[in-house]
């Protein structure tokens, strides 16, 4: 028997796959819980329209990444910190810092999708990573600037 999942069943199938499933499996426990449907001609135009409009949906918030990133790129992000001899810092510049700086600047961005393998520890320019989505990442300039 066909069935359509409306969840995840382990070792089954996933959400919206069509799957054959024994008839015994399929009505005594995949549609008696709710965990799927019967992929009849109607579901199977349901499970279609739906897929589309997901599909739609993704490729919106893709493009809206996209400008985002497109701004983000275009922005400089200065701090400043205290620095010594030779331009380290007394301290670091952390995500947070950065997430705080992106933030005032009218950008929101998690602090954990900003890809910052180590603090900054010295003055100039660092090309930092940010993840807006997850096909789209966006690199910003942050300048350390003494204080």
């Amino acid at each position: 028997m066909k069935v359509i999942f409306k969840q995840d069943v382990k070792g089954k199938g996933k959400k919206g796959e069509v799957k054959d499933v024994s008839e015994g499996y399929a009505r005594n426990y995949l549609l008696k819980n709710d965990l799927a449907v019967e992929a009849s001609t109607g579901n199977m135009k349901d499970l279609q329209a739906k897929q589309k409009s997901d599909d739609k949906k993704l490729q919106e918030e893709r493009e809206a990444a996209e400008k985002t990133k497109a701004k983000l790129e275009s922005t400089d992000v200065k701090m400043n910190a205290k620095a010594g001899e030779g331009g380290k810092l007394f301290g670091a510049v952390s995500t947070k810092q950065i997430h705080e700086a992106l933030k005032k600047k009218g950008f929101k961005v998690d602090k954990r999708k900003i890809e910052l393998s180590e603090p900054i520890r010295t003055l100039g320019v660092t090309k930092v990573p940010v993840k807006i989505h997850p096909e789209v990442t966006a690199t910003v300039n942050i300048h350390v600037k003494e204080q």
